[in-house]
């Protein structure tokens, strides 16, 4: 049979298993393509290779555009277009039926053709004239498939907590594949740590970028996922939460730690410390001379020796297509703007004299505006009447969100942006004012977008994914070493500088609490917040930190690019100008009510999967 029609029937098969969400399908894959596959090592090669399709998961799928996006499932931004996936996370209205970000199925799979593919590997005869090239690879192939495998076990753990460890190729006859029990939390920290441990003498420290093999998993992926796994089980979501003191198996096992372990934050920390001492990865500064720019060119260049795990992606230009200010004049940029992004992120970033906006010394205004320039993406461009809230802020925000009057590529998109009400417009408005697309908040995504791409003309994108980058390591470090210790120590401070240094910001300790640990703990959150905005970080985060109630629930707010009649009647000036919008624009107002709830920090284990394991204990709440 030939190599490609071997694949498709893997990836038929893998399909259609997973949208079956049968638990660990036995879908008796082995009985139509398993011996051809591994009598043939090309045919075993494209398995191993079938594989690495699992690192393209939900979370990143939002740079095509699609799937349900984890950033408009938290208090970043909304994704205001209609009947989207999102909208039953903000409401809570979803369950064990009902669930979009669901893996357990697909996650199960992945696992089982890694199992099969390990047990069967080494049994693939090998061409006595290839001998000296298949032998020493071999061992990485299978140390790859391994970490893949670990990998879905991180994903099932951060979504479902204790899973089943099922690590061997199951015979479709066995009432394993159908009667397994959870292991606990430990066992399944245990056990991705341990693989991650065990794979990374058999890999290389690194590929080069822009290298053939660029993309394949290294010593440093490996322990990345530990080190990430770690601070995971160290979080007060899974270390002595005695919320789930009742989730047991049948026999009484307890799934959950109950007691409190300050030690695993050592472990964490010294696992981020293990990925940094490598040596291996530098943090991008391609501009240091512009914090920008310096920041913004991570996210829309293909290669980085900061990324330590990369999702290899061809060129396109859909996340600018999604996401870029909708304006449709002539000047406009020509986007979809489906995402509105909340005042609650905008008012994370500090000052650029490291102060939160709160502190009284910060010197942020919210009134008044100022003129001046803006990095428009490919120069310092001329901006006037911006509102004083968007004066000398964290670089960062600059490069990660679009504001009123703000610019970008201004000599493609000749006009500032404009989010404010302008109803009589032709379409040079970037709130487009048509029910269910216009921007709610006056606030669109920035960081993503490639300024080359000019959306009415030519030009891709060429950017991968961060799965893992070394920013994380260093915040890892940070954050386990502040809670380990009874106060932050040189090493803490050093570690979040070394983020902030690359934009320019001033180093930490600036105010008296940053020399508490609870002080400490806000600034590393913060950091954690506005250097890994819009990259499915905070989703996670607020999770494991036990704060999700309180900042994905309840009210959250924009500015009024959507005022009523009576308020634009009230401003004196023709109700459809552009003066009129942006006399009322500058109001904090609610765009959107949350539904945040205990049981929502884990996800409920699929109801299909309980109805075909009875062994399987249900997660709190659902």
């Amino acid at each position: 049979m030939k190599k490609t029609k071997i694949l498709y029937l893997i990836l038929a098969v893998s399909l259609l298993a997973a949208s079956c969400k049968k638990y660990l399908n036995v879908v008796p894959t082995e009985l139509v393509t398993q011996e051809a596959v591994f009598n043939n090592i090309q045919n075993a090669e494209g398995a191993w290779s079938h594989l690495y399709a699992s690192l393209n998961n939900n979370d990143v799928q939002f740079v095509r555009g699609g799937g349900t996006i984890l950033g408009a499932c938290t208090d970043e931004c909304k994704n205001h277009w209609e009947n989207v996936p999102e909208l039953p996370f903000n409401s809570g209205a979803w369950n064990a039926t009902s669930n979009s970000l669901d893996m357990w199925g697909r996650a199960y799979q992945y696992i089982r053709s890694a199992n099969i593919f390990l047990a069967n590997i080494d049994k693939t005869p090998l061409p006595a004239s290839r001998l000296d090239y298949y032998q020493p690879r071999i061992p990485q192939y299978k140390a790859e498939a391994r970490f893949l495998r670990a990998n879905q076990y991180f994903e099932l753990f951060r979504r479902y907590g204790a899973v089943p460890l099922i690590n061997t190729a199951l015979a479709t006859t066995d009432p394993a594949a159908t009667n397994a029990v959870r292991n606990s939390i430990d066992e399944v920290v245990g056990f991705i740590t341990s693989e991650c441990d065990d794979i990374a003498t058999s890999l290389p420290i690194s590929y080069p970028s822009g290298s053939s093999d660029y993309g394949r998993i290294t010593k440093g992926a490996a322990l990345a996922l530990k080190a990430r796994t770690l601070l995971y089980a160290a979080s007060p979501l899974f270390n002595g939460n005695t919320m789930y003191a009742g989730i047991r198996n049948a026999d009484g096992k307890q799934l959950f730690p109950q007691t409190y372990d300050n030690n695993k934050w050592q472990l964490a920390a010294n696992a981020a410390k293990a990925v940094i001492d490598l040596n291996a990865y530098t943090l991008s500064s391609p501009n240091p001379s512009n914090p920008v720019d310096n920041y913004a060119q991570l996210f829309f260049t293909r290669n980085s020796d900061e990324i330590i795990l990369p999702l290899v992606m061809g060129g396109n230009r859909d996340f600018e297509g999604n996401y870029m200010p909708n304006g449709r004049d002539a000047n406009a940029v020509n986007g979809n703007g489906k995402m509105s992004v909340f005042q609650e992120l905008v008012d994370s970033y500090e000052m650029n004299n490291g102060r939160p906006i709160s502190d009284p010394q910060s010197g942020y205004q919210e009134t008044g505006f100022w003129n001046g320039t803006l990095w428009d993406g490919v120069r310092n461009t001329p901006v006037s009447n911006v509102s004083n809230m968007y004066k000398n802020r964290d670089p960062r925000f600059y490069a990660t969100i679009f504001f009123q009057y703000g610019v970008w590529n201004y000599a493609n998109n000749a006009r500032p942006l404009r989010f404010a009400w302008f109803g009589n417009n032709g379409g040079a408005c970037d709130g487009w004012p048509k029910p269910g697309t216009n921007c709610e908040t006056g606030y669109n995504w920035r960081k993503w977008a490639d300024p080359q791409v000019n959306l009415k003309g030519g030009g891709n994108a060429n950017r991968n994914f961060p799965i893992i980058r070394l920013a994380e390591m260093y915040l890892i470090y940070a954050e386990a070493m502040n809670e380990f210790l009874p106060a932050p120590n040189n090493e803490v401070f050093d570690a979040v500088n070394r983020i902030r240094s690359r934009v320019s910001m001033p180093g930490l300790p600036i105010i008296s609490s940053d020399n508490s640990k609870e002080g400490m703990r806000k600034r590393i959150q913060n950091e954690r917040r506005v250097e890994f905005a819009f990259e499915n970080q905070r989703f996670w985060d607020v999770r494991r930190w036990l704060i999700a109630k309180n900042v994905d629930n309840g009210n959250m707010h924009g500015l009024n690019a959507r005022p009523a009649p009576a308020e634009l009647n009230a401003t004196g000036l023709d109700p459809n100008s552009e003066a009129a919008g942006v006399a009322v624009f500058y109001k904090v107002v609610v765009d959107q009510t949350r539904v945040f709830l205990d049981r929502h920090y884990l996800m409920p284990i699929p109801q299909t999967e309980l109805n075909i394991d009875p062994a399987l204990v249900q997660n709190y709440g659902w």
